[in-house]
């Protein structure tokens, strides 16, 4: 037993030097020796080696399942692509690592670095942010298991990060839709774009309500301009009613945002709106 312990003890010692040689490194992929490799891939981590020490790790999980490293095989995967900076493949390890040992050693790690690498994976606002809402879920899963994690305020903190992104994506939508106006519509029919813009940055505020400040001024006023110019497209029946709602959606918007920076714009739009309200109560008053 002394004589296997002191032969495993040498070899540690030795093998961050055998890792070095790429010729050496050959031979250890094709060794058959389990705790050989898994030794060698624990050195390359520690060297920071860290796509040789995913290779050698991925070729030995199945044979450490259920053994006495199976645990640290898996999470030390798992690490092994973080470092190397491949989030997809690390969240699946970290992922799969809390699955399979929810009272593991390094579970509440490895759920937090989960949720990282999604958050570390979401792509511009502009493009389909469904890796961002997963991102937010995890770490909102996260908080709820481990309320008092050492990890909470920068947890809290991406989770604000995601929603601004999410945010972003329903301001850009809501603001397409506006600037596209009556392109591709018949103005006959009241102008579709500005109606989309309207729901588009009404469903925004309500489904995020911590979105900024500013945020929520660029949505408010985006409703505004979509009232007032869905109002100027109507067939004549609805232009009296949606200028109203655009009359409406001004004191709204001035109760909301009394400092705006819009507030000369919005002010311009319920003259307008104002204007032709009246004149048209004036053409229904004159006698036939």
């Amino acid at each position: 037993m002394c004589f296997k312990m002191t032969k495993r003890l040498l070899f540690l010692l030795l093998v961050p030097l055998l890792v070095c040689s790429c010729g050496e490194y050959a031979y250890m992929q094709k060794s058959s020796d389990v705790e050989y490799k898994y030794d060698a891939a624990k050195a390359c981590y520690a060297e920071g080696r860290y796509r040789r020490a995913s290779e050698l790790l991925s070729s030995v999980l199945a044979s450490l399942k259920g053994s006495t490293y199976g645990e640290e095989s898996l999470y030390l995967l798992g690490m092994s692509n973080y470092m190397d900076k491949d989030y997809q493949a690390a969240h699946d390890y970290f992922r799969k690592y809390y699955q399979s040992y929810p009272k593991g050693l390094y579970v509440e790690k490895a759920r937090y670095l989960s949720a990282y690498t999604l958050f570390m994976q979401a792509p511009d606002s502009r493009l389909d942010q469904q890796a961002t809402t997963a991102a937010i879920d995890e770490f909102m899963e996260f908080l709820d298991l481990y309320p008092n994690t050492v990890l909470k305020d920068q947890t809290q903190e991406m989770i604000y990060v995601m929603q601004d992104k999410l945010v972003e994506k329903e301001y850009l939508s809501a603001k397409l839709y506006y600037d596209l106006g009556n392109y591709m519509v018949n103005c006959s029919y009241g102008g579709s774009n500005y109606e989309a813009c309207v729901v588009t940055a009404q469903n925004a505020l309500k489904d995020f309500p911590y979105a900024t400040a500013t945020r929520r001024e660029e949505l408010g006023i985006l409703i505004l301009r979509s009232k007032y110019q869905l109002a100027r497209q109507s067939v004549e029946e609805k232009r009296v009613e949606r200028f109203r709602d655009a009359i409406d959606e001004y004191y709204s918007f001035r109760n909301d945002y009394p400092e705006s920076k819009y507030s000369q714009e919005a002010k311009h739009i319920l003259d307008e709106a104002e204007n032709i309200v009246k004149k048209k109560k004036l053409d229904l008053s004159e006698p036939d």
